[in-house]
C-alpha cells in the first residue's frame, strides 16, 4: 500500500513540474515578442495563400524629380513682365517723334557708347545739355548722369519736356579770345599740381561748379560745352582743364574723358595739352577719347606721361 501511494505522489509531482515548465516557456516567449524590435506580430507576416501585391514603379521623370530638386521655381499663375526702363521708353518716344538729331554723328556717338556699355551703371558727367541728353541718360541706365549747362533758360526749356534729367546751371568767366593766354597759364607749375579743383591755385581750374561735381568720383566725362564757336563765347578752356584735374584727383581707377569739336583750335590744343596725348585712346571724326588714371594714389606720376 505504501509503495502504491508513494508512486501516486511521485506522479503528481512530475505532472506539476511539467506544467510549471510549460508555463515558464510560454511566459518567456511572450516577453521576447514584446521586447524584440526585429520581431513583428503574426498578423503582419505574409500569408502564403495570398498573392503579393507589387508596388508601382516610379517613372523615370518622377524618379529624377525625387532624386534632384528642381533648380527653377514653378511658373506662377500670374507671371509679371519686366518693363522697359523709363529712361529707355522716354528716349524711344522722344527720338521717334522729333526731327531734331544730336550734333554728334553715329560714328562719334559709338565711341562713347562702347565705353558706357562696359562701365554703366556709372557716374557720368556731361558738359552741355542738349537734344542728345536723354540718349546719354538712357545709355547710362541705373547710373547717375549729371549735366552742366551755361544757359539757364535752355535748362528750363529742356526740363519742361524731360523733367527727369539732372541738370545744373553753371557760369564761366572766360572767353575764347583769351585762349592763347590761358594756354600759357596752364603750363605754369601751379597748374601741374593734382588737387581738388576748388583748392587749386591754377587760374584754369573752375571753382564754381555744384558741390556734386567735386565730391563724386566720375567714371566718364563728356566735354561738349560751353559754347565756343565765336570770340566772345565762354569757350571750353576751363571745362577741359578741370575735367582732367577731376580725373587725376579721383580716389582710384581711371576716368574716360571725351572732348567733342576737336576740329576747332581751342578744343584741339587744350585737350592735347591738359588731357595729354599720352592718354589719348581714340579719335573718331570730331571726338577724342582720353583714358586718365588716378594720380592721387600715385603722386609721383607726371602730369602728362612722358
Amino acid at each position: 500500500m505504501r509503495s502504491k501511494t508513494q508512486f501516486t505522489c511521485s506522479l503528481k509531482v512530475a505532472i506539476l513540474c511539467i506544467a510549471f515548465v510549460c508555463l515558464f516557456i510560454l511566459l518567456f516567449r511572450s516577453s521576447i515578442f514584446s521586447l524584440s524590435p526585429q520581431l513583428t506580430p503574426q498578423s503582419n507576416w505574409p500569408n502564403p495563400n495570398e498573392k503579393a501585391v507589387e508596388e508601382p514603379h516610379p517613372t523615370t521623370e518622377t524618379a529624377e524629380t525625387a532624386a534632384t530638386p528642381s533648380s527653377c521655381p514653378p511658373i506662377p499663375l500670374n507671371p509679371t513682365c519686366n518693363k522697359a526702363p523709363p529712361s529707355l521708353s522716354n528716349a524711344l518716344i522722344h527720338y521717334a517723334t522729333t526731327n531734331i538729331t544730336p550734333q554728334q554723328t553715329l560714328r562719334e556717338i559709338s565711341v562713347s557708347a562702347r565705353v558706357l556699355q562696359k562701365k554703366s551703371p556709372c557716374n557720368f558727367l556731361v558738359f552741355g545739355l542738349g537734344h542728345d541728353s536723354l540718349m546719354w541718360t538712357s545709355l547710362n541706365y541705373g547710373g547717375r548722369t549729371v549735366f552742366l549747362e551755361e544757359d539757364k533758360s535752355w535748362i528750363h526749356q529742356i526740363q519742361q519736356k524731360i523733367p527727369s534729367l539732372e541738370a545744373y546751371h553753371v557760369m564761366y568767366d572766360t572767353q575764347v579770345n583769351q585762349a592763347d593766354e590761358l594756354l600759357k597759364v596752364g603750363m605754369e607749375a601751379d597748374c601741374k599740381k593734382v588737387s581738388d579743383p576748388r583748392f587749386s591755385q591754377c587760374q584754369l581750374a573752375h571753382k564754381g561748379f555744384p558741390s556734386e561735381v567735386y565730391d563724386i568720383d566720375w567714371d566718364v566725362i563728356m566735354v561738349d560745352a560751353p559754347t565756343g564757336y565765336f570770340e566772345g563765347a565762354p569757350g571750353r578752356m576751363s571745362a577741359i582743364y578741370t575735367s582732367g584735374l577731376i580725373a587725376r584727383n579721383k580716389g582710384h581707377g581711371e576716368t574716360d574723358v571725351f572732348v567733342h569739336d576737336v576740329d576747332r583750335e581751342v578744343e584741339d590744343k587744350f585737350s592735347k595739352a591738359f588731357l595729354c596725348e599720352g592718354y589719348l585712346k581714340e579719335q573718331e571724326g570730331r571726338i577724342r577719347h582720353f583714358n586718365i588714371p588716378s594720380h592721387r594714389s600715385r603722386l609721383w606720376r607726371p602730369f602728362c606721361p612722358q
